[in-house]
C-alpha cells in the first residue's frame, strides 16, 4: 500500500498539486462512492414515472437498456481520461488539459451546479418519496396529509447537517458508510426483485417489456406526467429517457475522490465504469420486475406520479418485508446524498485551489486534523439547502407538488451530463495530438469510437430534459451558455489561474513540499 501511495503522490506532484487530502480509499471504496450516488434504489424508484408514464412498460425497460448503454460509454471514456489525470478536479481538470482553460472553467460550473442539484434532489426525494409517501404512507398506513412544507424543510436540514458532519470528520468515516451502502444496495435490490416476483399478484406477461404506447398529454392515459402531447410514440419514448439519465449519473464521484484513492490511475477508472455497469444490469432487472408485477399497465399509467406506489401497494409481499425494504430504501437514499456531498465538496475544493470560485482561499482549505475540505463541505450543505428552496420559484411558474423536484432532478441529470460531454469530446479531438500520454486504463483502438458515441449520445439525450414540465431547465441551460462566455470575456479570463501546466508545475514543487509538511501522514 505504501508503494502505491508513493506512486500516487508522485503522479499528483507531476500534475502540480500537493497531497493534502487523506488517501484512505481502496478500489472497492472508490467503486462504492459512485455506486452509492447512482443508487438504483433512489432514482430508479423516484423517477420511474418519467419513463413508464411516457410510453409504458417498453418505455421503462427498453429506455433503461438504451440509456444505460450510453451511460456506460460515457463512463469508459471518462475513466480513460481519469486514468491519465487522477485529480479531485475531475471534469474541470480534464477539460482544462484537453480543451483549454475556458472549457475547463465552463465545464466546472455545469458540474458544480449539477452536483448541488444531486444533493438537493436526493434529500428532497428522501423525504417526499421514501420517508413520507413510501415508508409512512404506503407501508405503515400513517396519514401524512397534515404534513406541511416546514416538515420537509426540517427533515432536509437534519439530513444535510448530519451528512455534513460525517464528511467533516474524515474520509475514513464517509468511506465506511459508503462501503456499507455498496453492499446494502446490492442486497436490497436482489431481495426486492425476488420478492416482487415471488409475491406478484399477476402472471408474468413478458410482452409488456416491449410494448409501447403514447401516454403523454395533461389529460392523457399517463396521468399527465408528461403534460405535452408527444407527436409520436418515438418522441414520447425519447422524453422518457430522462429516467435513466437521472438515475445513472454522479459517477464522476470516483474522479473527484482520486486524491483519496490508493492506486488511483487503476482504481478510479475501474470504480467509474463498474459502478455504471452493475447499476445498469441490476437496474434493468429491477425495472422489468416493476413492469411485470404491476396488476394493470393501464391502471398503473393512470396513477400518474403514483405508478410505482400502485405497483408497491398491489404486491402480495408480507407487511414485515415491505417495512424492512422501505426502511432500507430510506437508509441508502440518505447515503446517496451523503456521497453526493462528498463529491461536491471535493470538486469545490479542487476548483477553488486553482482560483475558480469566490473565496477560493477559504474553500480550498483542508483541515490538518481531519484532512477534509471543511469549508467546501459546509458551503455545499448551505448551497444544497438553498437549492431545495427553488420550489418557491416552481410554484410561481405554475408547477405544483413533486413536479417541482422532478425539475430539480432533471436539472441534475442535464447539467452533469453536459459537464461529462465536454472533456469526452475534447479527448476525441486531442487524442494523438496534444494528448499523447495515457494512464494504465487505455481503451486503445476503441477510444475514439466510444468517445464519439458517448459525446453525441450525451448531447442528444440532454435535450430530453428540456421539455415540459422541465422547461425551466432549458431556460437555465441557455442562460448559462450565454452568461458564462460573457463573464469570461469580461475579465474572468485574466483573473482565473486555472490548472498548472508546463513551467508552472515545476515552479510549484517547492510550494508543494511546504504544503505537505503541514500534514501528518
Amino acid at each position: 500500500m505504501a508503494k502505491s501511495t508513493d506512486q500516487d503522490k508522485k503522479v499528483l506532484h507531476n500534475l502540480g498539486y500537493a497531497q493534502e487530502l487523506s488517501r484512505r480509499m481502496s478500489g472497492f471504496s472508490n467503486f462504492a462512492i459512485s455506486f452509492s450516488i447512482i443508487c438504483i434504489l433512489a432514482g430508479g424508484i423516484s423517477s420511474f414515472p418519467a419513463a413508464f408514464n411516457s410510453t409504458g412498460g417498453g418505455g421503462a425497460f427498453i429506455g433503461w437498456l438504451v440509456g444505460g448503454f450510453f451511460s456506460l460509454m460515457v463512463a469508459l471514456s471518462m475513466g480513460q481520461i481519469a486514468s491519465a489525470y487522477p485529480t479531485a478536479g475531475g471534469l474541470y481538470h480534464w477539460a482544462s488539459i484537453l480543451a483549454g482553460k475556458f472549457w475547463g472553467w465552463f465545464a466546472a460550473w455545469f458540474n458544480l451546479l449539477g452536483l448541488l442539484f444531486v444533493v438537493a434532489s436526493v434529500d428532497v426525494f428522501l423525504y417526499v418519496v421514501f420517508f413520507k409517501d413510501l415508508l409512512l404512507g404506503a407501508t405503515l398506513g400513517i396519514d401524512t396529509s397534515s404534513f406541511t412544507i416546514w416538515h420537509q424543510h426540517a427533515f432536509v436540514i437534519v439530513a444535510l447537517v448530519t451528512q455534513g458532519l460525517l464528511n467533516h470528520y474524515g474520509i475514513g468515516i464517509t468511506t465506511k458508510v459508503t462501503d456499507l451502502s455498496g453492499y446494502l444496495i446490492l442486497a436490497l435490490t436482489v431481495i426486492f426483485i425476488i420478492a416482487l416476483f415471488a409475491f406478484s399478484p399477476v402472471a408474468l406477461d413478458f410482452s409488456r417489456l416491449v410494448t409501447f404506447s403514447n401516454l403523454t398529454g395533461v389529460d392523457g392515459p399517463g396521468g399527465g406526467v408528461i403534460p405535452i402531447v408527444a407527436p409520436s410514440t418515438f418522441a414520447a419514448f425519447f422524453f422518457g429517457l430522462i429516467y435513466v439519465m437521472y438515475t445513472i449519473t454522479g459517477f464522476d464521484a470516483s474522479g473527484h475522490t482520486s486524491e483519496e484513492t490508493h492506486d488511483a490511475q487503476v482504481n478510479v477508472p475501474k470504480g467509474m465504469w463498474t459502478s455504471v455497469f452493475y447499476s445498469w444490469i441490476f437496474g434493468l432487472v429491477m425495472v422489468a420486475a416493476f413492469v411485470l408485477t404491476m396488476p394493470s399497465i393501464e391502471e398503473g399509467a393512470a396513477a400518474g406520479f403514483g405508478s410505482f406506489f400502485y405497483m408497491w401497494s398491489a404486491s402480495l409481499m408480507p407487511a414485515w418485508l415491505k417495512i424492512a425494504l422501505a426502511v432500507g430504501f430510506v437508509i441508502v437514499n440518505y447515503i446517496c446524498a451523503l456521497a453526493g456531498l462528498t463529491s461536491t465538496s471535493r470538486m469545490m475544493f479542487a476548483f477553488a485551489r486553482d482560483g475558480g470560485l469566490p473565496a477560493s482561499k477559504l474553500l480550498s482549505h483542508v483541515s490538518t486534523q481531519y484532512r477534509t475540505p471543511t469549508y467546501a463541505i459546509w458551503t455545499g450543505v448551505v448551497l444544497a439547502f438553498i437549492t431545495t428552496l427553488t420550489g418557491i420559484i416552481g410554484v410561481a411558474l405554475g408547477l405544483q407538488g413533486v413536479d417541482i423536484f422532478l425539475v430539480l432532478a432533471t436539472g441534475c441529470a442535464v447539467f452533469l451530463y453536459i459537464s461529462y460531454a465536454i472533456p469526452v469530446i475534447a479527448g476525441f479531438f486531442a487524442e494523438g495530438k496534444t494528448w499523447t500520454t495515457k494512464g494504465p486504463f487505455n481503451l486503445g483502438g476503441l477510444s475514439k469510437p466510444i468517445a464519439l458515441i458517448s459525446g453525441l449520445g450525451v448531447l442528444l439525450l440532454s435535450t430530453t430534459g428540456f421539455f415540459p414540465p422541465n422547461v425551466p431547465v432549458f431556460y437555465l441551460t441557455i442562460g448559462m451558455i450565454i452568461i458564462l462566455p460573457i463573464l469570461w470575456v469580461a475579465g474572468i479570463n485574466k483573473t482565473f489561474e486555472g490548472v498548472p501546466t508546463g513551467d508552472k508545475i515545476r515552479e510549484r514543487q517547492k510550494m508543494i513540499a511546504e504544503i505537505e509538511a503541514k500534514y501528518k501522514d
